[in-house]
């Protein structure tokens, strides 16, 4: 069946490590800005939701199709946060999927020295990397964006690196990029998905583990293995 779709762990930390030394510093601003997942996000005419950041290394993930003007990622108030350092997007608004060909959609943002971060959603939830769960259909699962906010739903069906959702879970412009998680009653939100766009009828994510391996494969990282130089780009403007 052929429709429409719109498109962590880092399992090698040294590998996002390495994003920050290998781009020139950003000039610090006289007041840090915050970086948190589920933040509003701007790059070039383009406002998406930021799916999650890792305080400790100072990078953050989105949607690869949110990319746009010379790579600076800035907040609502135009802020400037970080810059993009590495992409994939492999669905263009317009195009069609197979529900069994792989999606590529992600974004990697080293954010700014200067700038503060954490892992709490805008409810006041932490949010951390679950790389190694397994979903399934009828699992339930939240995701949060700018626009809708906290939606909760289930997983409608587990595709090629990607999923789709339904019973509850929304999405309008702005949501892209924004974190799907499990939302345990006791504990914290465990991430599993880049929310995309819309699948038919049915909202879709690309999934967390999925998207950490196409990192890896950008990079030329083996498991195990140091990581080769990237080098910052300016992104390519979608169809």
């Amino acid at each position: 069946m052929v429709r429409r779709l719109a498109m962590r762990s880092f399992a090698a930390s040294i590998a996002v490590t390495a994003f920050a030394s290998w781009l020139s510093p950003i000039t610090a601003r006289a007041e840090s800005t915050l970086a948190f997942p589920g933040m509003e996000i701007l790059q070039g005419n383009h406002l998406c939701t930021l799916g999650y950041v890792d305080p400790a290394l100072k990078v953050a993930f989105a949607a690869g199709h949110c990319r746009g003007g010379e790579g600076a990622v800035t907040d609502k108030d135009h802020n400037v946060i970080g810059h993009m350092a590495a992409f994939r997007d492999s669905t263009p608004s317009g195009t069609v999927v197979a529900t069994d060909q792989q999606i590529s959609d992600y974004e990697a943002i080293v954010l700014d020295n200067n700038v503060a971060a954490n892992n709490i959603l805008p409810d006041g939830r932490q949010l951390i990397s679950a790389p190694n769960v397994t979903l399934s259909p009828g699992q339930a699962v939240c995701h949060f964006g700018v626009s809708t906010g906290e939606t909760c739903g289930t997983v409608e069906s587990v595709n090629n690196g990607w999923f789709t959702m339904s019973h509850g879970v929304l999405s309008r412009n702005g949501d892209s990029g924004g974190p799907v998680y499990l939302a345990p009653p006791n504990g914290p939100g465990q991430l599993v998905g880049i929310f995309n766009s819309m699948w038919g009828d049915f909202p879709a994510a690309v999934s967390w583990p999925a998207a950490s391996e196409q990192v890896r494969e950008d990079l030329g990282v083996p498991k195990g293995a140091p990581p080769r130089p990237l080098t910052p780009q300016l992104p390519s403007q979608p169809a």
